[in-house]
């Protein structure tokens, strides 16, 4: 049975709560800060899993702010609208330091740099849930929609097309992804919808690649969400580094590719989905564009690039792709990481092989989110 508690939070974890503790217990709470006392409904949800359900803000830190969203704690999309954003960075860069260490045993003393841009209206990207024609986004923990009229981390562009939505959708349930360049909206009806109504959402773009900043973007490619600081993550990925080889590994659309193409004498780009692929070989031309997973690529890698730079999904790298970077030992690696515990556990190998952390940067591409994103140069 749920108990009301009095909780002192002692430090945000990744995935945007704060840890407490009440006698033996280990209490997760979201929407709140460290130092601050609240009163909690707990319950344990399983084994030794214990969640609070934040009630009241006794005293709260003075880092707390006014949440500019109407939609702030029901919502599921946002975590931290509730800190200041400057404590926010601190916060994740605290966050990135301790999972090197809890997961990895990784005890780096350096400076993470934080790269950071607009923390509002910044995604390029959406995804809408649509039930009973009502639009929005899950509740917290839950598949129950939240209806939004707007949404502040969104761009305008985005914003004007869920409004143009707004009762126009009958009692349709359904999802759709929208991608824009503030000029055009791609648009991604993820389910079978009737022709009526998918006139509508013909009405806001195309379906069609767009055109980002000069690369062609499919609707099943990848590409970053935050408008603000792609080239920001693009240079502080490569920074000044050249030479005769590199390999760039999940490629993309070439996002990384292109510019490693325009410092190196030799670009190898590996990309595994089609579609990515397609978008790969159109928008970088002088590289070799190989279609396959980077593991199968790295397996049959007996040259040693000067430069290897991996941008791997949420699930890292993985034993067997870590295993071949160790056997290439290229002279520099780069990983571009959105998930600190994967990311600690990569290194965690790669170190075990005699390389070394030049550099950590974490840049800031999901404001008032939990979401990482780290870049980290590894050195022989």
């Amino acid at each position: 049975m749920p108990t009301e508690e009095n909780l002192t939070i002692e430090k945000l974890v990744y995935g945007g709560d704060g840890l407490s503790r009440l006698e033996s217990k280990v209490v997760f709470t979201p929407y709140v800060l460290p130092g601050e006392k609240v009163r909690g409904e707990v319950d344990r949800i399983k084994n030794d899993l214990w969640r609070g359900r934040l009630l009241e803000v006794l005293e709260p830190s003075s880092n707390r702010v006014t949440p500019q969203c109407l939609y702030f704690q029901r919502c599921g999309g946002c975590h931290y609208q509730h800190a200041d954003y400057a404590f926010q960075v601190e916060q994740k860069r605290s966050i990135l330091r301790e999972a090197l260490l809890r997961v990895g045993k990784i005890e780096f003393d350096g400076e993470i740099e934080a790269v950071t841009g607009e923390p509002w209206a910044y995604r390029n990207r959406v995804q809408l849930h649509i039930q009973d024609g009502a639009i929005g986004y899950f509740e917290h923990g839950s598949h129950k929609l939240c209806a939004i009229d707007q949404c502040p981390i969104v761009s305008p562009a985005l914003n004007s097309a869920i409004s143009k939505l707004q009762g126009k959708l009958g009692r349709l349930s359904a999802t759709v992804e929208l991608f824009t360049n503030e000029t055009e909206m791609q648009v991604n009806v993820l389910d079978r919808v009737p022709q009526s109504i998918y006139r509508v959402f013909e009405s806001l773009g195309t379906s069609a690649p767009l055109e980002y900043d000069g690369f062609r973007v499919s609707r099943d490619s990848f590409f970053q969400v935050n408008r603000f600081l792609v080239d920001r993550l693009v240079q502080c990925a490569i920074g000044g580094t050249e030479g005769a080889s590199a390999v760039d590994l999940y490629a993309g659309v070439g996002l990384f590719a292109a510019r490693l193409a325009e410092r190196f004498q030799k670009v190898a780009a590996v990309e595994s989905s089609s579609s990515a692929f397609r978008d790969l070989e159109h928008n970088v031309q002088h590289v070799t564009a190989e279609n396959k997973t980077s593991e199968e690529y790295l397996t049959t890698l007996q040259e040693k690039p000067d430069l290897i730079l991996a941008d791997p999904p949420r699930a890292g790298l993985g034993k067997h792709a870590v295993r071949e970077l160790a056997r290439i030992h290229a002279p520099r690696l780069t990983i571009v990481s959105c998930d600190p515990a994967t990311l600690a556990r990569d290194l965690q190998g790669l170190l075990a092989t005699g390389y070394r952390i030049d550099k950590i940067t974490m840049v800031d591409l999901f404001p008032q989110t939990f979401h990482i994103e780290t870049v980290v140069h590894l050195v022989e």
